[in-house]
């Protein structure tokens, strides 16, 4: 069965506001939440970037019942997988007997280097990434661990609160070599998409629950979810790697600057106040392996989405 959830912007939104737009989602009757871990946000316009595991203990506190992931960290460089694995176990266990899923990937410069370590490339930030899981996984024994490997140094830790139930990791891909290493050390699958590199994860082994996000921008007139797209999230329309090796918000205003209004249009972004839209999304998304779909509502009016989707959308896949 497919659940369909609501993504927290951290880089758009106050932490008190992520608070209330997932007490809302809940209510609507979304299933899960997924949120996003950042420094920085994208770019300066976007405006926000809170801790995402202070900002989790109020979700945790404000709601009842829906299951919530983070979308995804990157417990490799900012944050010493160690105290990654202490951040999420403390959360895990603030959600009770909810399911908390620990998603995870290689992560961008943008968030990273700002202890002024070295970025390494993907191949390595992928071998640094799976020695990182398997700090987690030791420390989320319960038991005390010392580890001396390639990447990380961990001396006598033991963590002493931790949920129920080890939470999945779920490992986020992009690529054909990355969605092997995902099947080959992680629970799960995250991507924003659709990504047809779920079928390769798949075909390698891979098994356990499926993420998969959709962007939108709902208001009115296509042409004013566009305009607002365009304004809040021009990253959307930049090719190739510099997502990921761009460092600073002004380097993403600058590349900025050649993404037009006509390709946020052309991009993936759902603009408009079209329900079928989404709905024939989200479906694209489930007939490509997912069961795990998710939505973000881009700019400061996200009771459009949420609306659109408690009166036309979620009732479609009920």
């Amino acid at each position: 069965m497919t659940e369909i959830g609501f993504t927290l912007s951290s880089e758009e939104h106050h932490p008190n506001d992520l608070v209330e737009y997932a007490t809302r989602a809940e209510a609507i009757g979304f299933d899960f939440l997924s949120i996003s871990d950042h420094f920085h946000p994208w770019i300066s316009a976007q405006g926000d970037a809170p801790f995402v595991w202070s900002t989790l203990g109020g979700v945790a506190a404000a709601t009842d019942e829906i299951d919530v992931g983070v979308g995804v960290s990157a417990p490799i460089v900012r944050i010493h997988p160690a105290i990654y694995a202490q951040a999420a176990a403390t959360t895990a266990a603030m959600f009770d007997d909810r399911q908390f899923f620990a998603g995870v990937g290689t992560g961008e410069l943008l968030n990273e280097h700002v202890l002024g370590d070295r970025w390494p490339e993907h191949e390595v930030r992928l071998e640094m990434l799976e020695e990182a899981v398997a700090v987690i996984d030791k420390l989320w024994t319960g038991q005390e661990v010392s580890h001396r490997g390639e990447h990380y140094t961990v001396e006598n830790a033991k963590l002493f609160t931790l949920p129920e139930e080890r939470p999945p990791i779920c490992v986020s891909a992009y690529g054909e070599r990355a969605a092997k290493a995902a099947a080959d050390f992680g629970d799960g699958f995250w991507s924003v998409g659709p990504q047809d590199v779920v079928e390769t994860w798949e075909q390698h082994g891979g098994e356990g629950p499926r993420f998969c996000q959709l962007q939108a921008c709902v208001a009115d007139s296509k042409d004013g979810a566009v305009s607002t797209a365009h304004e809040q999230w021009p990253i959307a329309g930049l090719k190739g790697e510099l997502n990921s090796v761009l460092p600073t918000p002004k380097h993403f205003e600058q590349a900025a600057q050649m993404v037009s209004e006509e390709d946020i249009a052309e991009s993936s972004i759902i603009t408009g106040p079209d329900a079928q839209q989404h709905i024939d999304a989200i479906q694209e998304a489930i007939d490509t392996g997912y069961d795990h779909v998710y939505v973000m509502q881009i700019g400061d009016d996200q009771d459009a989405l949420l609306e659109m989707y408690r009166e036309e959308v979620l009732p479609s896949f009920s």
